[in-house]
């Protein structure tokens, strides 16, 4: 289904769905119903992977990163995201 499509099934134009989709943009709890009963979604569905122990504990965690980074010219920075990044393919690769 196209962004334009589903735009027109809950009455929403294709730039306003296309933002949602980027996370651009918060939407009501109206707007996140018509779309889950376009898209045939249970609400149960959309939150089953959820993990509520990370979500409590990802604030705490990124400010940890921040200390540890606010020490760190841009350069090493960089260096440290591009070193992430090819971590994580590497994890994604063994999954």
């Amino acid at each position: 289904m196209t962004q334009a499509q589903l735009g027109e099934m809950v009455e929403l134009p294709q730039p306003y769905v296309g933002d949602i989709e980027r996370g651009e943009r918060n939407i009501s709890l109206d707007t996140l119903q018509k779309n889950l009963v376009v898209l045939n979604i249970k609400p149960l569905q959309l939150f089953k992977n959820y993990d509520t122990k990370l979500s409590k504990e990802l604030p705490d965690m990124l400010n940890r990163l921040q200390f540890l980074l606010e020490s760190r010219s841009n350069k090493e920075i960089e260096i440290l995201i591009k070193m992430i990044n090819n971590l994580l393919e590497s994890i994604d690769e063994l999954k």
